[in-house]
């Protein structure tokens, strides 16, 4: 019998439907050849060109997004807010930053956004898309630079804190030259990996990054716990200390520095573009896996870093590893935990400048998708050129996070998110429910008051320097 069919090749992306019978039709008893037997499928089938991930990689690249410099600062926050304080915010930034996620996610969907400035542009217009690319530029190059500046002091030490390498090599050579050891991990390691072209290219390096951030939060509450059982820990505040001036400017920007901490957002829509099967209901359990991995480890981080080191906790807590911590193999765990650490933050460098790279292109090109191979790995290394000067400018992460985080972070984080249900939820389809709107107004409020009290503080802290 003759037809029409042709054989199909195995990568089609096509299956079998079941038309419906329709006896009234010319070709229902006669000439069956012309029935479309196969037709296209309406979801996109992912292919050998179009890599996509599972919630695993998902959760990974999420995670590691979340999980990185921030995580350092926290035990000092804990000394600023104390136990009680500083646990009850970590959950609830959390849960309010879990929130936030799914608003995006759930109106990125809906609205067919595919980045962080589309959904904003959906919502607020050409303006205010413009002010949030700014805004994850600025805040994912200050990260990138508390990341060079924890792997410096880390490895080369500061005037009051011993490096790894002097540790293991003595002092004398080129590793003592902080700029130098900054530089060298850039070009070795940082500069291959920024060059992916994929954020689903890095999803092994984000699962090993995850593993030794675990690594590091393992290690450190089996040490507290050992002190503790062994009475060598005294006794942690439980809440904030007014006893001086300085105590109450750090408690003005502690709270945004802890919102940092939880700042992902530009990295959702990526990450869900590139999710197996991707739905708004599984990006949401990528969503909230990951908020109880980030509140399990943040937690338990700043938990044992304070009772650990108590009042001389350091704004990066990894310098306070250097000492004799009491029990027996201090030494090798003092090595473990900082060359864990700086080995995650290595891993987590890229996830963080694949967004920061995104968003430069998107502000100047009007076509990202179409620049070549040449300009983008040139527009890379100028922008890790410009990551690494910033490195050697600012002093410590403490006075990068305070800034981006009453800034940036609270406007990517909770700001926009927010902005953007109360806008989008009253147009067609699915509204808001009347605690989401409550939610949202709530999200915003809190997150306008600790934005203003941030900035006042910091500039209040700078004019009182002398």
């Amino acid at each position: 019998m003759n037809n029409n069919y042709k054989p199909l090749p195995k990568t089609s992306d096509v299956e079998l439907q079941n038309l419906p019978h329709d006896p009234s039709s010319p070709t229902a008893a006669g000439d069956a050849d012309h029935l479309p037997l196969i037709t296209p499928t309406t979801t996109t089938t992912p292919t050998s060109s179009t890599p996509s991930s599972g919630v695993p990689g998902a959760v990974f690249n999420l995670a590691t997004s979340i999980i990185g410099a921030g995580i350092m600062a926290l035990p000092a926050t804990m000394k600023v807010l104390g136990l009680s304080l500083g646990l009850l915010l970590i959950l609830l930034i959390g849960l309010l930053s879990e929130l936030s996620i799914e608003f995006l996610i759930r109106f990125s969907a809906r609205h067919n956004s595919s980045s962080y400035g589309q959904i904003v542009e959906s919502a607020l217009g050409t303006p205010a898309k413009a002010l949030s690319e700014v805004c994850i530029v600025v805040n994912n190059a200050g990260i990138l630079v508390v990341y060079l500046i924890i792997i410096g002091d880390v490895m080369s030490g500061s005037s009051d804190h011993v490096g790894v390498l002097d540790q293991l090599l003595g002092d004398g050579g080129f590793w003592d030259h902080r700029r130098l050891v900054i530089l060298a991990t850039l070009i070795a390691f940082l500069a291959p990996l920024c060059a992916l072209e994929k954020i689903d290219s890095l999803s092994l390096t984000s699962a090993a990054s995850v593993a030794l951030a675990v690594v590091f939060v393992v290690v450190a509450c089996v040490i507290a716990s050992v002190k503790f059982a062994e009475g060598k820990i005294g006794a942690p505040r439980f809440g904030p200390d007014f006893g001086s001036r300085k105590a109450v400017l750090d408690l003005l920007v502690v709270i945004p520095i802890m919102t940092n901490a939880y700042v992902c957002h530009f990295n959702v829509q990526p990450i869900y573009n590139e999710l197996e099967g991707k739905s708004p209901e599984k990006m949401n359990r990528v969503g909230r896996i990951t908020t109880l991995l980030c509140v399990v480890v943040y937690a338990s981080t700043a938990v044992s870093g304070y009772l650990l080191f108590g009042d001389a906790t350091e704004s990066d807590v990894l310098v306070n590893f250097d000492r004799d911590l009491g029990i027996r193999f201090s030494t090798a765990l003092n090595y473990v935990v900082r060359i864990g650490y700086v080995m995650h933050l290595i891993l987590v460098f890229p996830v963080i400048h694949f967004s920061f790279r995104a968003t430069v292109f998107a502000l100047l090109f009007k076509s990202p998708e179409a620049v070549g191979r040449k300009k983008r790995l040139a527009l890379t290394a100028v922008l890790l050129g410009l990551i690494y000067l910033g490195s050697t400018t600012v002093p410590n992460i403490w006075v990068a996070f305070k800034f981006t985080g009453a800034t940036t972070a609270l406007m990517l984080g909770f700001i926009f998110p927010a902005l953007i249900a109360l806008r989008l939820g009253d147009r067609g389809g699915e509204r808001l429910q009347c605690g989401e709107r409550a939610l949202s107004w709530l999200m915003l409020g809190i997150a306008v008051v600790v934005s203003v009290i941030g900035v006042a503080g910091n500039i209040y802290s700078l004019e009182s320097q002398p």
